[in-house]
Protein backbone atom coordinates (compact mmCIF):
# COMPACT_ATOMS: atom_id res chain seq x y z
CA UNK A 1 0.00 0.00 0.00
CA UNK A 2 2.81 2.50 0.07
CA UNK A 3 2.96 2.39 -4.04
CA UNK A 4 2.29 6.29 -5.56
CA UNK A 5 -1.13 6.49 -6.61
CA UNK A 6 -1.64 4.60 -10.20
CA UNK A 7 -3.68 6.17 -12.77
CA UNK A 8 -6.95 3.92 -14.05
CA UNK A 9 -9.03 5.33 -16.75
CA UNK A 10 -12.44 3.41 -17.18
CA UNK A 11 -14.36 4.39 -20.18
CA UNK A 12 -18.07 3.86 -20.01
CA UNK A 13 -21.16 4.04 -21.41
CA UNK A 14 -24.50 4.33 -19.53
CA UNK A 15 -25.89 2.25 -21.65
CA UNK A 16 -23.36 -0.70 -21.28
CA UNK A 17 -24.69 -3.33 -18.08
CA UNK A 18 -21.18 -4.44 -18.05
CA UNK A 19 -19.63 -1.05 -17.61
CA UNK A 20 -22.05 -0.95 -14.55
CA UNK A 21 -20.48 -3.48 -13.13
CA UNK A 22 -16.71 -2.55 -13.84
CA UNK A 23 -17.64 1.14 -12.74
CA UNK A 24 -18.74 -0.13 -9.39
CA UNK A 25 -15.88 -2.77 -8.72
CA UNK A 26 -13.35 0.49 -9.42
CA UNK A 27 -15.28 2.79 -7.25
CA UNK A 28 -15.16 0.10 -4.24
CA UNK A 29 -11.28 -0.77 -4.76
CA UNK A 30 -9.53 2.81 -5.58
CA UNK A 31 -9.06 3.53 -1.87
CA UNK A 32 -8.05 -0.09 -1.01
CA UNK A 33 -5.67 -0.49 -4.01
CA UNK A 34 -4.40 3.47 -3.49
CA UNK A 35 -4.96 4.08 -7.41
CA UNK A 36 -6.09 7.32 -8.90
CA UNK A 37 -9.65 6.47 -10.98
CA UNK A 38 -10.52 8.71 -13.65
CA UNK A 39 -14.02 8.13 -15.38
CA UNK A 40 -14.15 8.92 -18.95
CA UNK A 41 -17.68 9.36 -20.24
CA UNK A 42 -17.66 7.67 -24.07
CA UNK A 43 -20.48 6.65 -26.91
CA UNK A 44 -20.36 2.70 -27.39
CA UNK A 45 -22.14 3.91 -30.86
CA UNK A 46 -18.60 5.66 -32.12
CA UNK A 47 -16.63 3.35 -30.46
CA UNK A 48 -18.76 -0.18 -32.27
CA UNK A 49 -18.43 2.01 -35.05
CA UNK A 50 -15.36 2.62 -35.76
CA UNK A 51 -14.05 -0.66 -34.72
CA UNK A 52 -16.69 -2.42 -36.79
CA UNK A 53 -18.10 -4.50 -33.67
CA UNK A 54 -21.83 -4.68 -33.62
CA UNK A 55 -24.00 -5.07 -30.08
CA UNK A 56 -24.42 -8.89 -29.11
CA UNK A 57 -28.14 -8.16 -29.07
CA UNK A 58 -28.34 -8.73 -32.49
CA UNK A 59 -26.89 -12.33 -32.49
CA UNK A 60 -29.21 -14.13 -31.11
CA UNK A 61 -27.27 -16.79 -29.41
CA UNK A 62 -25.41 -13.98 -27.71
CA UNK A 63 -28.84 -11.90 -26.28
CA UNK A 64 -29.74 -14.96 -24.96
CA UNK A 65 -26.62 -15.50 -22.75
CA UNK A 66 -26.52 -12.08 -22.63
CA UNK A 67 -29.88 -11.80 -20.53
CA UNK A 68 -28.24 -14.84 -18.11
CA UNK A 69 -25.07 -13.44 -18.02
CA UNK A 70 -26.15 -10.16 -16.31
CA UNK A 71 -28.72 -11.67 -13.88
CA UNK A 72 -25.63 -13.83 -12.45
CA UNK A 73 -23.25 -11.21 -12.55
CA UNK A 74 -25.60 -8.87 -10.85
CA UNK A 75 -26.06 -11.25 -8.16
CA UNK A 76 -22.51 -11.95 -8.01
CA UNK A 77 -21.14 -8.13 -7.83
CA UNK A 78 -23.80 -6.98 -6.19
CA UNK A 79 -25.45 -4.60 -8.36
CA UNK A 80 -29.04 -4.44 -8.77
CA UNK A 81 -29.36 -4.87 -12.46
CA UNK A 82 -32.74 -5.98 -14.22
CA UNK A 83 -33.37 -5.98 -18.44
CA UNK A 84 -35.34 -3.46 -19.68
CA UNK A 85 -38.74 -4.97 -20.89
CA UNK A 86 -37.88 -3.43 -24.55
CA UNK A 87 -34.52 -4.38 -24.77
CA UNK A 88 -33.97 -3.85 -28.09
CA UNK A 89 -35.66 -0.67 -28.26
CA UNK A 90 -33.85 1.02 -25.17
CA UNK A 91 -30.14 -0.19 -26.25
CA UNK A 92 -31.36 -0.05 -30.64
CA UNK A 93 -33.41 2.54 -31.17
CA UNK A 94 -33.25 5.21 -28.45
CA UNK A 95 -29.59 4.64 -27.01
CA UNK A 96 -27.41 7.11 -24.90
CA UNK A 97 -26.09 10.06 -26.60
CA UNK A 98 -28.01 13.14 -24.39
CA UNK A 99 -27.08 11.36 -21.43
CA UNK A 100 -23.48 10.69 -22.48
CA UNK A 101 -23.56 14.40 -23.21
CA UNK A 102 -24.91 14.72 -20.69
CA UNK A 103 -22.29 13.24 -18.25
CA UNK A 104 -19.85 14.92 -20.08
CA UNK A 105 -20.81 18.24 -19.39
CA UNK A 106 -21.37 17.05 -15.07
CA UNK A 107 -17.47 16.08 -15.68
CA UNK A 108 -16.53 18.83 -17.42
CA UNK A 109 -18.66 21.42 -14.66
CA UNK A 110 -18.94 19.49 -11.32
CA UNK A 111 -16.38 16.42 -11.46
CA UNK A 112 -16.74 16.05 -8.19
CA UNK A 113 -20.56 14.75 -9.33
CA UNK A 114 -20.10 12.44 -12.15
CA UNK A 115 -19.90 8.94 -9.89
CA UNK A 116 -23.23 9.80 -8.11
CA UNK A 117 -24.85 11.22 -11.80
CA UNK A 118 -23.89 8.18 -13.30
CA UNK A 119 -24.77 5.67 -11.34
CA UNK A 120 -28.59 7.62 -10.88
CA UNK A 121 -28.64 6.88 -14.76
CA UNK A 122 -27.54 3.20 -14.39
CA UNK A 123 -30.13 2.59 -11.94
CA UNK A 124 -32.82 4.13 -14.20
CA UNK A 125 -32.28 2.27 -17.11
CA UNK A 126 -30.79 -1.04 -15.75
CA UNK A 127 -32.52 -1.33 -12.48
CA UNK A 128 -35.95 0.61 -12.38
CA UNK A 129 -36.16 -0.15 -16.71
CA UNK A 130 -36.60 4.12 -16.63
CA UNK A 131 -36.25 6.34 -19.77
CA UNK A 132 -32.19 7.81 -19.90
CA UNK A 133 -33.11 10.20 -23.27
CA UNK A 134 -35.93 12.18 -22.15
CA UNK A 135 -34.73 15.80 -20.43
CA UNK A 136 -37.13 15.24 -17.36
CA UNK A 137 -35.44 11.72 -17.24
CA UNK A 138 -31.80 13.25 -17.17
CA UNK A 139 -32.72 16.08 -14.74
CA UNK A 140 -34.37 13.45 -12.14
CA UNK A 141 -31.82 11.42 -12.37
CA UNK A 142 -29.43 14.42 -11.80
CA UNK A 143 -31.24 15.76 -8.82
CA UNK A 144 -31.19 12.48 -7.09
CA UNK A 145 -27.07 12.45 -7.07
CA UNK A 146 -27.32 15.47 -5.70
CA UNK A 147 -27.32 18.43 -8.29
CA UNK A 148 -29.52 21.33 -7.14
CA UNK A 149 -32.19 21.70 -10.40
CA UNK A 150 -30.55 24.79 -11.26
CA UNK A 151 -27.25 22.93 -11.79
CA UNK A 152 -29.20 20.14 -13.48
CA UNK A 153 -30.92 22.85 -15.61
CA UNK A 154 -27.95 24.49 -16.58
CA UNK A 155 -26.12 21.37 -17.27
CA UNK A 156 -29.19 19.64 -19.76
CA UNK A 157 -28.29 23.36 -21.45
CA UNK A 158 -25.14 22.78 -22.09
CA UNK A 159 -25.35 19.18 -23.93
CA UNK A 160 -26.14 20.79 -27.46
CA UNK A 161 -22.89 23.21 -26.96
CA UNK A 162 -19.70 22.47 -29.31
CA UNK A 163 -17.74 22.25 -26.66
CA UNK A 164 -19.54 19.05 -24.72
CA UNK A 165 -19.91 17.46 -28.16
CA UNK A 166 -16.53 17.62 -29.04
CA UNK A 167 -15.28 16.51 -25.19
CA UNK A 168 -17.44 13.67 -25.77
CA UNK A 169 -16.03 12.99 -29.10
CA UNK A 170 -12.49 13.20 -28.09
CA UNK A 171 -13.00 10.92 -24.96
CA UNK A 172 -14.43 8.14 -27.28
CA UNK A 173 -11.80 8.71 -29.95
CA UNK A 174 -8.87 8.12 -27.08
CA UNK A 175 -10.81 4.75 -25.89
CA UNK A 176 -10.54 3.76 -29.83
CA UNK A 177 -6.91 4.77 -30.08
CA UNK A 178 -6.82 2.80 -26.66
CA UNK A 179 -7.98 -0.02 -28.99
CA UNK A 180 -11.40 -0.60 -27.73
CA UNK A 181 -13.93 -2.44 -29.82
CA UNK A 182 -16.57 -1.73 -26.75
CA UNK A 183 -17.45 -1.12 -23.68
CA UNK A 184 -16.17 -0.83 -20.95
CA UNK A 185 -12.42 -0.55 -21.14
CA UNK A 186 -9.91 0.04 -18.19
CA UNK A 187 -6.74 1.50 -19.21
CA UNK A 188 -3.66 1.38 -16.63
CA UNK A 189 -1.01 3.33 -16.39
CA UNK A 190 1.56 1.62 -14.44
CA UNK A 191 5.42 1.99 -14.16
CA UNK A 192 5.42 4.13 -17.27
CA UNK A 193 3.52 1.26 -19.27
CA UNK A 194 -0.11 1.16 -20.29
CA UNK A 195 -2.45 -2.16 -20.37
CA UNK A 196 -5.61 -1.85 -22.26
CA UNK A 197 -8.33 -4.29 -20.50
CA UNK A 198 -11.71 -4.96 -22.15
CA UNK A 199 -14.84 -6.38 -20.61
CA UNK A 200 -15.44 -6.14 -16.67
CA UNK A 201 -14.07 -9.49 -16.03
CA UNK A 202 -10.57 -8.50 -16.44
CA UNK A 203 -10.53 -7.11 -12.55
CA UNK A 204 -8.31 -10.24 -11.25
CA UNK A 205 -5.43 -9.61 -14.14
CA UNK A 206 -5.93 -5.92 -13.65
CA UNK A 207 -4.85 -6.52 -9.29
CA UNK A 208 -1.43 -8.56 -11.25
CA UNK A 209 -0.67 -5.72 -13.26
CA UNK A 210 -1.43 -3.24 -10.20
CA UNK A 211 0.69 -5.53 -7.86
CA UNK A 212 -2.53 -5.61 -5.57
CA UNK A 213 -4.96 -8.49 -4.20
CA UNK A 214 -7.88 -9.39 -5.42
CA UNK A 215 -10.62 -10.11 -2.83
CA UNK A 216 -13.57 -10.56 -5.06
CA UNK A 217 -15.96 -8.19 -6.45
CA UNK A 218 -16.85 -7.10 -3.00
CA UNK A 219 -13.94 -6.94 -0.57
CA UNK A 220 -14.62 -7.42 2.63
CA UNK A 221 -14.41 -3.52 3.69
CA UNK A 222 -17.12 -2.90 0.93
CA UNK A 223 -19.27 -5.97 1.88
CA UNK A 224 -19.15 -4.48 5.70
CA UNK A 225 -21.50 -1.74 4.55
CA UNK A 226 -23.50 -3.49 2.09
Amino acid sequence: MGHLPRTLELFYDVLSPYSWLSFEILCRYKNIWNVRLQLRPSFIAGIMKDSGNKPPALLPRKAKYMTNDIQLLGQHVQVPIQFPKDFFSVILEKGSLRAMRFLTAVNLEHPEMLEKVSRELWMRVWSRDEDIVEPQSILAAAEKAGLSAQQAQGLLEKVSTSQVKNQLKETTEAACKHGAFGLPVTVAHVDGQTHMLFGSDRMELLAYLLGEKWMGPVPPAVSARL
